[in-house]
């Protein structure tokens, strides 16, 4: 059921607030169906807040987002040993197990994440290193760059992990992955993990 079309200019302000009252229930009964809303004659268009589907436009031009594009993936280090694939020219970290792999838009072979879609992401590594007294950087790596970076340099444990976290801004083919500029991993990163999620597109 369309509401009716209210002229507020005729109407003193207590008839229309009254009216506004009363057109509560049948407001919510419009947004419920996601049919228009006239008033002044102006319409306001009540999108569905849990869409099924993502078309790439309306009639108006207007291209419409919705929730279903989750993207999310966890990948950890099963075995310990250092692959042959690991040069010293790319140092990527390489991990072996996917846990999650939503949109399967992380590369296990490469170990490398791409973005989808522009938007802000959310990523974490835990990289550990065993029996190793060398002071290593891990580098979470955006295209080839360093965006946010971890430490782990105690000589006195037999292991020890390089953490962190944080926000970027990814468009779409942005690639992610995970560096390795200090040090070395020769005894091997078992039990390390590198994930990341879609926050929301942009």
């Amino acid at each position: 059921m369309y509401p009716r079309v209210v002229r507020s200019s005729t109407l003193e302000p207590t008839v229309l607030l009254g009216l506004l009252l009363l057109w509560g229930p049948l407001g919510a009964q419009a947004q419920n169906d996601t049919e228009p809303i006239v008033l002044e004659g102006k319409c306001l268009v009540i999108c569905d807040s849990t869409p099924n589907s993502e078309p790439a436009g309306n009639a108006l031009g207007m291209s419409v987002r919705s929730g279903t594009g989750r993207v999310a993936f966890s990948a950890t280090r099963q075995t310990n040993h250092e692959p042959t694939d690991m040069s010293n020219r790319t140092m990527i970290i390489y991990f072996d197990q996917i846990l999650v792999n939503v949109g399967n838009h992380f590369d296990q072979e490469s170990s490398v994440f791409l973005a989808p879609r522009r938007g802000v992401y959310s990523f974490n590594f835990h990289v550990v290193k065993a029996y190793n007294r060398q002071t290593i950087q891990v580098s979470l790596m955006l295209n080839g760059w360093p965006m946010i970076s971890a430490f782990a340099g105690d000589m006195d444990v037999t292991r020890e992990a390089a953490t962190n976290a944080g926000l970027v801004i990814m468009e779409r083919g942005d690639k992610a992955y995970l560096k390795l500029e200090r040090g070395n991993l020769m005894g091997g990163w078992k039990y390390s993990t590198f994930s990341g999620f879609l926050v929301f597109p942009l």
